[in-house]
């Protein structure tokens, strides 16, 4: 039992014969086919794959953003093909962080207001506490100077690490980082990559990015590589 229970702690999420069918009969797509994962706890792990790979269905199930055909996904010990859509929906808010290309910011708050924005949308009061944990994450992504200004003060790698710490606040099972260098140049991608990694590596955050770039990819601590809908 003993064994058992340190494996379930070093992992923060688990897909078993994960299946994932678009459409029904001739026009059926296979987008996963029956995927085995185990995503380490406090690690930055890439998913690698061309585009149809499956790679993002992958990250949309694994999230519970999309529901399998076949199989299982637990994320932080709760298996969510046991949850209706309202569960899924706390779930995701409350064990889920997001961070994407496109930074989400909202432009009339401030990186701070941005940043509590998870915790106010949840009901919970942003306290000393929080606004401590605020400027840790700050301080660990290079933007404490930041917390006063507005997104169109800041410049795009600056948006992306407000972005990264709002997906942190809630302190998730799961941070997802979905091409989150699409949008900015080769420099400040490499600064945003390292964050990610110094975010798994001094705060214990697991982290799962999706992309096709090889580069971005080298930044993780293990790289999953889908081919038509399988790991390669």
């Amino acid at each position: 039992m003993t064994g058992q229970r340190a494996a379930v702690e070093t992992v923060a999420a688990s897909a078993r014969n994960l299946t994932k069918i678009y459409g029904e009969g001739e026009t059926r797509v296979y987008a996963l086919r029956g995927i085995n994962l185990d995503l380490p706890r406090g690690k930055f792990t890439a998913i690698m794959g061309s585009s149809g790979s499956g790679k993002s269905t992958l990250m949309h199930c694994l999230a519970g953003l999309d529901k399998a055909s076949d199989g299982t996904v637990i994320v932080g010990g709760t298996d969510l093909g046991s949850l209706d859509d309202d569960s899924l929906t706390v779930f995701r808010r409350e064990h889920i962080g997001f961070v994407f290309q496109s930074f989400n910011l909202l432009p009339m708050l401030t990186a701070f207001q941005n940043i509590v924005l998870p915790l106010e949308l949840g009901g919970r009061r942003v306290d000393n506490a929080a606004t401590e944990r605020v400027h840790m994450l700050a301080e660990t992504l290079g933007v404490a100077d930041r917390l006063g200004h507005r997104p169109s003060e800041m410049s795009g790698g600056q948006q992306q690490r407000v972005a990264i710490a709002r997906a942190l606040i809630t302190g998730p099972d799961l941070l997802f980082a979905d091409e989150p260098t699409g949008n900015l140049d080769s420099t400040t991608s490499a600064e945003v990559l390292g964050y990610l990694h110094k975010s798994a590596r001094e705060l214990g955050q697991t982290v799962v990015m999706v992309t096709h770039e090889r580069d971005a990819a080298a930044y993780a601590d293990g790289v999953v590589t889908l081919e038509d809908g399988r790991i390669a």
